[in-house]
């Protein structure tokens, strides 16, 4: 697929369902999840447990790793939050980015989270705290390494990868010591969106009493885990300001952080880029191991 092909999720289920090939009320991510198996994604990649239970409110997340993967590797561990404004997406759909990272070395926590308009913040960052506390215990059974933990996530995913990383309020209430996460890639997140301008930001935080404890930015910290902060020059939904205002206030305050821009593509297809079919748009996968490798595995 060529990069200057521009054909969101949303489109690419407009087109596939006109010609029949899938219901136009799929869920754009499953779609594509779909397509990326289809084409040849889901290759060396495995599915090692499913829709399992986690925290105390009806939540589950998926455990993806390598097809030649022992449980008795310890790989390093990536966890990663779906996107969808707070309000939509599923972990199911994303399995095109838990089989990417998977093909990459790492065994891949998928979790989901509550949603608005159930809940408001902070319960889908407590729900993905209790994720992680869940991965702590568990993960070593899977194959991964307890003590090499990343987070990532798009867009709302983002978020909270990256609140998390930085807060450590939220982990340390489930049980968990914050220096469990030694790398976080975020991608096309919102991390300095205050004042409240879109309804989606409206009904998930607002009602908080305290609005820049929403905020990424404002926990930014010399300590911080490292961090990859990748936009995209043509992000309408979260502008490209979110990743370049928090950047610079990790560098100001001495932490370790790298940005990418990437030229000309949307907010979609940075996540779109990790699934096979759509790699070409641009090399966020690459990118993004190549970070997570240098910070999670040990030194040779």
């Amino acid at each position: 697929m060529k990069r200057s092909t521009k054909l969101g999720l949303g489109g690419l289920v407009a087109v596939l369902g006109g010609m029949g090939l899938y219901a136009a009320t799929a869920s754009p991510p499953l779609l594509l999840s779909h397509l990326d198996a289809a084409t040849g994604g889901g290759k060396a990649a495995a599915l090692v447990a499913e829709a399992v239970p986690f925290g105390d409110q009806g939540q589950t997340l998926d455990v993806w790793r390598a097809a030649d993967a022992a449980d008795g590797d310890r790989r390093p561990v990536l966890i990663f939050w779906h996107g969808g404004g707070w309000v939509k997406g599923a972990r199911q759909d994303y399995a095109f980015a838990g089989r990417a990272f998977a093909r990459q070395g790492f065994v891949v926590v998928v979790p989901d989270y509550r949603k608005v308009p159930q809940v408001r913040f902070p319960a889908f960052i407590e729900d993905a705290a209790d994720a992680v506390a869940w991965t702590r215990d568990n993960i070593g059974r899977y194959g991964g390494d307890p003590d090499a933990i990343g987070f990532s996530g798009h867009s709302a995913g983002a978020h909270t990868a990256v609140l998390l990383a930085l807060d450590p309020r939220w982990l340390k209430a489930a049980g968990v010591d914050p220096g469990i996460v030694k790398a976080v890639v975020g991608l096309s997140g919102a991390y300095d969106f205050y004042p409240f301008t879109t309804k989606r930001s409206i009904d998930a935080m607002s009602a908080y009493p305290d609005p820049q404890v929403t905020q990424p930015i404002t926990f930014a910290r010399a300590d911080a885990p490292p961090m990859l902060l990748i936009t995209s020059s043509e992000d309408t939904t979260v502008r490209p300001r979110n990743a370049i205002n928090l950047t610079a206030r990790l560098k100001q305050k001495g932490a370790v952080v790298q940005m990418i821009n990437y030229q000309g593509l949307d907010h979609e297809e940075v996540v779109m880029a990790l699934s096979k079919p759509f790699r070409g748009k641009g090399p966020v996968l690459s990118d993004s191991t190549a970070f997570l490798n240098r910070h999670l595995k040990p030194a040779e």
